[in-house]
């Protein structure tokens, strides 16, 4: 009996070691906290690099999550990427001139779309385009910019 016990422990273990490394992927993978398409509206950011953003990332306001990345597309005519926000109905007081840019999060960390209010008087509607955007700094870009000038300025010494 005793032997059985045991057995009936450790099963229980392995079932609950299961069951926290799901949770952990549903963490990791960002499908935890899905925004449903009742529950929420659309807008629309062009942007001229978005660096490893990806669909399902975090939109934030001032650190809180109002939203997700809903869509990333290109736009053969502006020549810029195209990035559909899916925002939270209770989140649907933003100014017109609301700003948007990609940032890291940590240095390493995934990219996501932080949005700044501005002053304007009227909102965003459902299907709106943010004019206000930046883009996604390229660490590749910064330290070439840098090696760069740094080799410009030797040679001209």
């Amino acid at each position: 009996m005793n032997n059985r016990t045991v057995e009936i422990g450790v099963g229980l273990f392995v079932a609950l070691g299961i069951a926290a490394l799901f949770m952990l992927a549903m963490q990791v993978s960002n499908l935890g906290t899905f925004v449903s398409a009742d529950d929420s509206y659309l807008l629309e950011a062009g942007f001229e690099n978005i660096g490893g953003l990806k669909v399902r990332s975090p939109v934030t306001v001032s650190g809180v999550r109002v939203g997700r990345v809903a869509a990333i597309d290109y736009d053969d005519e502006a020549f810029e990427a195209v990035v559909t926000l899916r925002i939270k109905s209770s989140y649907d007081g933003f100014p017109e001139d609301t700003s948007a840019s990609i940032f890291t999060a940590g240095l390493l960390g995934e990219q996501y779309i932080a949005l700044e209010p501005g002053g304007s008087m009227d909102n965003l509607a459902d299907g709106d385009r943010l004019q206000l955007t930046q883009s996604a700094l390229v660490m590749e870009q910064i330290i070439g910019q840098f090696l760069y000038s740094t080799s410009a300025a030797k040679s001209g010494e």
